[in-house]
């Protein structure tokens, strides 16, 4: 049970930090986050070792580096939407036929685009997003010890990666890589597409082996 307790809190915090990477621009908040922590900075290794660091203020880096790397890949030329690697004809769903926004309903999770400043609930930041509040309800379940409570989050977990992340976030991640201009978004990148197929074996495994152990 201690294990699992340490796991879920490393898995809420990288879909915190993957997620809120993905949906907005960086501000001074997350980037003084990141730098003030070396286990996370470990996590961006082409950042940490970035020399405009050093030459620009943070004010100069975000308004002239991230901000126009955020722009060109989540706005401009790429597109971080499932739904457009996922139908035929590559249409983004936006509206509530959007088979996604019937799964959040489901489960509680509300989605304001307007404040996300994203067009689609199957944008890569939300389903992020949706996996740590997934990890935050398993580990209140886990606090709670409602070990069925653990098992039915864990299943729902794998059918989210499974039918949704993995399924389609690691071509993004590859273009999203391919197209950065900063090595925040590089990392950024890397990271989250070695996180999801990690995070998706481990709980194929939790699951294979009982859930909770007792």
């Amino acid at each position: 049970m201690n294990e699992m307790k340490q796991d879920i809190e490393n898995r809420i915090a990288l879909y915190a930090l993957i997620s809120r990477l993905m949906l907005i621009e960086v501000d001074k908040e997350f980037l003084d986050k990141i730098d003030s922590d070396d286990d996370m900075l470990n996590l961006f290794p082409n950042y940490k070792m970035w020399n405009k660091r050093d030459e620009f203020s943070q004010k100069d880096l975000i308004e002239q580096f991230y901000n126009v790397d955020f722009t060109n890949l989540f706005l401009m030329h790429l597109v971080p939407y499932e739904s457009f690697y996922t139908r035929d004809d590559q249409m983004i769903e936006s509206g509530g036929d959007n088979p996604i926004v019937e799964l959040y309903n489901e489960l509680d999770f509300r989605v304001e685009l307007g404040e996300a400043r994203v067009i689609s609930a199957d944008h890569i930041g939300i389903e992020l997003e949706f996996m740590y509040m997934l990890c935050v309800a398993q580990q209140k379940a886990l606090e709670a010890d409602d070990k069925d409570g653990v098992c039915e989050l864990l299943e729902v977990q794998r059918a989210f990666l499974k039918e949704h992340l993995v399924e389609w976030t690691p071509l993004f991640l590859i273009n999203m890589k391919r197209e950065s201009r900063t090595p925040l978004y590089h990392d950024g990148a890397e990271l989250t597409l070695e996180f999801i197929l990690s995070d998706y074996e481990y709980v194929n495994e939790k699951l294979l082996n009982g859930c909770v152990k007792v």
